[in-house]
């Protein structure tokens, strides 16, 4: 080897043992400290409880006395109220949340809408139909898309106060409702304490088209149940009872014409026979019944049958009004969905379901009727049911009975009265508050800023 070549492959040499330690160093693997083993799955999360929490309340409205007690502190352990009082101890470590410049008020109760109608979409606060369209729509929808937007619409509910809903007809969704409620139950997913109808029963359906929801239901094209017979119906409340609902609803009239005279012809569908039988089958497996009615005969075989709640008869009678008075029952009364249509029908027929409503209202007010607050959202935005409190005032109404249509009487209407409806020790902690006074100003009620379902803060703008 000639000295040039020893020299050239000494320093090839050297290169070498320099770059190579750099190059394996570069591709050596990379540690991991403490690698998991991939066999062994994550323990399971567990329920946490013993949860203390304080509110101070600067005014906390007792719908049983119709009152404002002032600077009251409210104690719950976990989801329940265990305190109430202006002298109440704070225990060490609680959670103390600051409302003392605000009214505090029971969790509200709607005791009618429709979670599974009503596009997110559209409503006050939602984000538009965007340049992908809005998806399926109506009866269209299949059930799943029908329940996360029914999802939705019930997290408005409770957004705007209303921390305990029943729904009444799925409106397409099947039996959509009854699985929202225990997903809620279970925690699942967040929403009001709900009490549900499936599809509401009818005993013929008004036209020849049927959606195809489940083949093995004969269903109108509203998505109801289609029975006739007292033995037809007592089957049809036996197989939704099954499915886990916690009402019945039926249609007892279905068509109607406004008349120019003030009144409305609804022609009655089930006879009082098969209306009897739905309340005792019912009534035999621990379920409610409610009866959409506007009047007539329909309305009076709901009263005569003994169902747990009429709805909206807005042609209230003189016969049916002492039927109610007679029998104790409540009537609840929608609003807002009768008026979208008030300019059109007026136009029409010179005569409006909503003006009817305000007379049959007042009507049944002067007679003592029971008057629970049910809205019927769902035609109209979920989360502006709210507005109806000055209404229920502008219809004559005092604004303590408006808040307690939505507290103490709902929770009577529903059988949840030994839960809901009062801030007091044992009941669910389910709290809204609103900045002024609404028995001053019933308006504040369209304006909640804070809202607890069972302890947790659901909406808290006061911060």
């Amino acid at each position: 080897m000639t000295r040039h070549a020893f020299l050239t492959c000494t320093a090839a040499t050297l290169v070498l043992t320099t770059l190579v330690p750099t190059v394996l160093r570069s591709q050596a693997p990379s540690t991991v400290a403490a690698l998991p083993q991939a066999w062994t799955p994550p323990a399971r999360a567990t329920f946490q409880t013993g949860q203390v929490t304080a509110v101070r309340a600067g005014r906390l409205f007792d719908p049983r006395s119709g009152t404002l007690r002032a600077n009251q502190i409210i104690l719950m352990r976990n989801d329940r109220i265990v305190e109430v009082g202006p002298n109440v101890q704070i225990p060490a470590g609680a959670r103390t949340i600051d409302l003392s410049r605000a009214t505090v008020l029971p969790g509200l109760i709607d005791t009618h809408l429709h979670v599974m109608t009503g596009s997110p979409l559209i409503a006050p606060g939602g984000p538009g139909i965007g340049p992908r369209g809005a998806g399926p729509t109506g009866f269209a929808q299949p059930i799943p898309h029908h329940t996360l937007a029914a999802l939705v619409n019930a997290q408005r509910d409770l957004n705007a106060g209303f921390t305990t809903v029943v729904d009444l007809m799925s409106h397409g969704g099947w039996f959509g409702t009854v699985d929202l409620k225990n997903a809620i139950n279970s925690g699942l997913v967040q929403g009001p304490r709900m009490q549900v109808a499936g599809p509401g029963m009818i005993n013929a359906t008004t036209t020849a088209a049927k959606v195809p929801l489940l083949d093995r239901e004969p269903i109108s094209n509203l998505g109801h149940i289609v029975a006739r017979t007292p033995a037809g119906v007592r089957k049809a409340v036996d197989d939704q009872v099954a499915a886990g609902v916690d009402w019945i609803k039926i249609y007892s009239t279905n068509e109607y014409t406004l008349k120019r005279d003030g009144t409305v012809e609804a022609t009655p569908t089930f006879t009082l026979e098969e209306t009897q039988a739905i309340v005792a089958a019912a009534h035999a497996k621990g379920v409610k019944v409610a009866c959409h009615a506007y009047a007539g005969e329909g309305l009076r075989n709901c009263i005569s049958a003994g169902v747990d709640v009429p709805t909206h008869a807005i042609d209230l009678d003189d016969a049916s009004l002492k039927m109610l008075v007679d029998k104790r029952l409540p009537l609840t009364v929608t609003m807002f969905d009768l008026s979208m249509e008030h300019a059109r029908e007026m136009e029409r027929y010179g005569n409006s379901r909503w003006s009817m409503m305000e007379k049959s209202f007042r009507k049944a007010l002067a007679a003592g009727v029971v008057l629970p607050f049910g809205s019927g959202a769902g035609p109209f935005p979920h989360g502006t049911q709210g507005e109806q409190f000055a209404y229920l005032v502008k219809w004559g109404v005092s604004p303590v009975q408006a808040l307690r249509a939505a507290t103490t009487i709902a929770a009577d209407t529903i059988g949840w009265s030994a839960d809901v409806g009062v801030v007091e020790a044992g009941k669910f902690a389910d709290l809204v508050a609103v900045a002024g006074d609404p028995l001053a100003d019933i308006t504040e009620m369209s304006r909640v800023m804070f809202v607890m379902k069972g302890g947790q803060v659901i909406r808290h703008d006061a911060k």
